[in-house]
């Protein structure tokens, strides 16, 4: 699985579980930590089932990497890539997600495609070993890509000879996802996750109160930018200044890729943060929408329901959608616009 969002650290998890708790309720706090996806992954959960969840969450996590990763030989995703073209049998969950990144796919007009890896690993950000393809390799490359070339049903994937996928831009949202149904069906209803960057919340903390969740400063990644107020919810966020590189020429090039140009996108965002209740659906926006710059994103909202934006520019100007309004607190000493649907 190519790292393209799991080094992303762009949202923290302020963690005030304790303030207010009662006794009972500190004692059953449990907590764990694991790699997995590339990532260090922090789990937190509360009540008296919380450790057994918690060692069924940290198997799944590692279940849906066995059966995601590009890298890992034999995974369902490293079978599709080398099958030469011929269909192969996945698991259920390889199946949901793939479906699930097309659909993704066909709603954004493509710019969320899952056939970009070859691509990625062209500028080098799959192995950190940056370089500037000519455009010759690019145009090669693109002749690979697209979404829509890439079959999915009966349990069968099959992608054309030479494409290859990549599931790193909805993966840990899909994780997430099933993470909290980990939660739920042991028993626990209130917990919270960061899985590198993505953060997922059960229910309400244990004192009754939101939890709170910190965005990182895009200019200033030590700090904390923004706030908001959630309960089951993901807030995921995608960014330029994670992971990027200076070629030669002078100029930055970040990871997040235009599937249409094969080329680091370079539209004025800086920073798209998304907020709602499924946390695939989050992950794959966020890259999705930040590819298509501040105003077709802001359009692309009015459009759809079930999710909150909040986007940075390179005037250093946030812009959050209307359903924060009474969640959202800037930290910043930038401006911040309240954008609504009408």
């Amino acid at each position: 699985m190519t790292t393209r969002k799991f080094f992303v650290t762009s949202v923290l998890l302020v963690m005030m579980s304790l303030v207010g708790c009662s006794d009972k309720e500190k004692e059953t706090v449990r907590r764990r930590g694991t790699f997995a996806m590339d990532t260090y992954m922090e789990l937190t959960a509360y009540g008296d089932n919380a450790e057994a969840a918690l060692t069924a969450a940290e198997e799944r996590i590692h279940e849906l990497e066995d059966k995601f990763s590009v890298n890992i030989e034999n995974s369902d995703i490293w079978r599709v890539n080398h099958s030469g073209g011929e269909s192969v049998f996945v698991g259920e969950d390889t199946q949901k997600l793939v479906e699930t990144a097309l659909e993704l796919g066909r709603e954004t007009n493509g710019t969320l495609d899952i056939t970009l890896y070859p691509v990625t690993a062209a500028w080098g950000f799959t192995t950190e070993n940056y370089r500037i393809p000519s455009d010759e390799e690019l145009n090669r490359l693109l002749e690979g890509v697209g979404w829509q070339n890439v079959s999915a049903g009966g349990g069968q994937i099959i992608v054309p000879d030479g494409a290859m996928i990549d599931l790193g831009a909805v993966a840990k949202g899909y994780t997430s996802d099933e993470l909290m149904e980990e939660f739920r069906e042991n028993g626990v209803e209130s917990a919270i996750v960061s899985l590198g960057g993505n953060v997922h919340a059960l229910g309400r903390k244990p004192d009754g109160s939101c939890w709170r969740v910190a965005v990182r400063n895009p200019f200033a990644p030590e700090a904390d930018m923004c706030s908001v107020e959630i309960e089951d919810c993901a807030v995921v966020t995608s960014g330029s200044y994670e992971r990027c590189f200076t070629g030669d020429d002078g100029i930055s090039y970040c990871h997040i890729i235009d599937p249409e140009t094969g080329r680091p996108v370079r539209n004025g965002l800086v920073s798209v943060t998304v907020i709602g209740k499924s946390g695939v659906r989050c992950d794959g926006l966020s890259t999705a929408l930040f590819v298509m710059g501040a105003e077709k994103a802001l359009d692309f909202w009015r459009k759809n329901e079930g999710f909150e934006l909040i986007l940075v520019n390179d005037e250093r100007e946030i812009l959050y959608t209307d359903g924060l309004s009474e969640s959202f607190a800037n930290l910043s000493d930038m401006t911040a616009e309240v954008v609504s649907r009408a």
